[in-house]
C-alpha cells in the first residue's frame, strides 16, 4: 500500500511534549516545533491495530514476549544490517537513555572519566554528570562543513581522564555522520587497548541516507563485541517513543549480568504490555512503510538543500548523511547565543533546539528535526527566511 506522509496530523491538546508545552519552555505559543526527536507521522497501522487488539481486550497485566518477538528482532537486523543476534543477549530497557545510565552506574565508579564527543545528543552529558562521574569530551573537529575524529584528542583524552566508558553515536547526532568501518574501528582499537569499554547509540540506525551505509560497531570485531553494549530501540524507526521500548545487546556474558543487576538495583523489571507489542509489529510489517518514509524524508531534505542555497545562503546546511535530524551552521549571521535565540523563536517563530545544547561546539548552530509533512517544512522555511530579511535591513 501507499502511505500519506503529506497527511497533516493536529497533535495539539494530546499531551504532545513537542507541541503543548511550548509556554512552559519559554517558547512563543504559535512556533512551529521542529525540535525533539518524534515524528508527526502517524505510525504504520500494523501497530495500531495491536494497540487496539491489546486495548479491547480489556486488561494490562504484567506482560513477557515470546520467542515470535526475537525472531522478528532477528530477521530485522539479519537483514537489514547482517548481524545475527543471539537471544542470550537481549536485554529489554524502557528506554536507551536508561540503558546508558545503568551502563554508567555497572562498569563505573564515582570520579570515572566517561568520554563522549561533542557536540552530542546532550543526554549523554546529562547521565554522566548526574551520577557523579567525569564527563571528558573528545570534540568532533568541524572541516569544511564536515565533522571528522580528532584521533589522537581521542586516545589522549582516555589516557589523562581516567576513561572507562565511551559512549558511541552512531549515526551521530546531531551532526548527521554514518561514521565509517576505517572510522569506527581505529576508535574500536583506542578503546581496546585502553581497557574503555563502549555503550553504542545505534538508535538512528534505520535512517540512512543513500550513498552511505550504517555498520553495526560490536560486529566488526569478535574482540569489540566483547567489550560493547549496543544500544537500539524502534522508537525513532517507527515512532513509538512515548511507548517506552528499547533492545539492548550485550554478547559479553559477565557484562549483561552486571547491567542487568544495575537494572534490578534500579527497581525496574517489566515493560509495558503496549511498548512490547508495538515493537513487535513495526519489525514485523514496517519495512515497507519504513522505505517509503525514507523517500519522503529524502525529499524533505533536498528541498532545505534547495531553500538554503537559493535563499538563505547565510544559513548552511551540514550535509547529514543519517538521521532524520539536520544540523544548520547560522554562523555567518555574526549573531550573539542570545540574539540567535531571539531570530529563531521569536521572529522566524520556530521551535528548534539550540546548538548549545549538545556542547560548546554547537554554538551558532541549531537542530531541526525534518520528520514532518512538507507543506509544514516549507512554512517554517519562510518564516525563518522572512526573519532573516528583516536582520539584513
Amino acid at each position: 500500500m501507499t502511505y500519506d506522509f503529506d497527511e497533516i496530523i493536529d497533535r495539539r491538546n494530546t499531551n504532545s511534549i513537542k507541541y503543548d508545552f511550548a509556554k512552559q519552555r519559554g517558547k512563543p505559543e504559535d512556533a512551529i516545533p521542529l525540535w525533539v526527536a518524534d515524528m508527526d507521522f502517524k505510525t504504520l497501522p500494523q501497530v495500531t491495530d495491536a494497540l487496539v487488539k491489546i486495548s479491547r481486550h480489556g486488561i494490562f497485566g504484567y506482560s513477557e514476549v515470546r520467542e515470535e518477538y526475537f525472531s522478528t528482532l532477528y530477521k530485522w537486523y539479519s537483514d537489514n544490517f547482517g548481524w545475527n543476534i543471539r537471544p542470550q543477549w537481549l536485554v529489554k530497557t524502557p528506554g536507551i537513555v536508561f540503558a546508558i545510565a545503568m551502563a554508567i552506574r555497572a562498569f563505573t565508579q564515582k570520579g570515572d572519566g566517561v568520554i563522549i564527543q561533542q557536540p552530542v545528543y546532550y543526554p549523554f552529558s546529562e547521565a554522566i554528570l548526574a551520577n557523579k562521574r567525569v564527563l571528558v569530551n573528545s570534540p568532533l573537529v568541524y572541516d569544511g562543513g564536515v565533522y571528522k575524529i580528532d584521533f589522537e584528542d581521542f586516545e589522549e583524552k582516555i589516557v589523562s581522564g581516567n576513561v572507562k566508558v565511551f559512549i558511541l553515536c552512531n549515526p551521530h547526532n546531531p551532526v548527521g555522520r554514518v561514521w565509517t568501518g576505517e572510522e569506527l574501528i581505529r576508535l574500536g582499537e583506542i578503546c581496546l587497548k585502553h581497557g574503555v569499554m563502549v555503550v553504542s547509540d545505534e538508535i538512528h540506525a534505520d535512517f540512512i541516507f543513500e550513498g552511505y551505509k550504517h555498520l553495526i560497531f560490536a560486529a566488526l570485531k569478535p574482540e569489540f563485541a566483547n567489550m560493547t553494549i549496543t544500544c537500539t530501540a524502534p522508537s525513532k524507526t517507527f515512532n513509538l517513543a512515548g511507548l517506552q521500548v528499547s533492545n539492548i545487546f550485550i554478547q559479553n556474558a559477565n557484562m549483561k549480568f552486571r547491567f542487568e543487576q544495575e537494572i534490578v538495583k534500579s527497581g525496574y523489571s517489566q515493560l509495558n504490555t503496549m511498548g512490547l507489542a508495538a515493537c513487535h509489529a513495526a519489525y514485523e510489517y514496517g519495512a515497507e512503510w519504513l522505505s517509503q518514509l525514507k523517500t519522503y524524508l529524502a525529499g524533505n531534505l533536498s528541498f532545505v538543500r534547495s531553500f538554503l542555497t537559493e535563499r538563505l545562503p547565510e544559513i548552511k546546511l551540514v550535509e547529514p548523511q543519517g538521521t532524520y535530524l539536520i544540523w544548520l551552521d547560522f554562523n555567518e549571521l555574526g549573531l550573539s547565543d542570545n540574539a540567535l535565540e531571539d531570530l529563531v523563536a521569536n521572529e522566524a517563530r520556530l521551535w528548534l533546539d539550540n546548538g548549545l545544547m549538545f556542547g560548546e561546539e554547537g554554538r551558532g548552530f541549531q537542530r531541526i528535526n525534518i520528520a514532518c509533512p512538507r507543506q509544514i517544512l516549507v512554512r517554517a522555511f519562510e518564516q525563518l527566511e522572512a526573519a532573516v530579511s528583516r536582520l539584513r535591513k
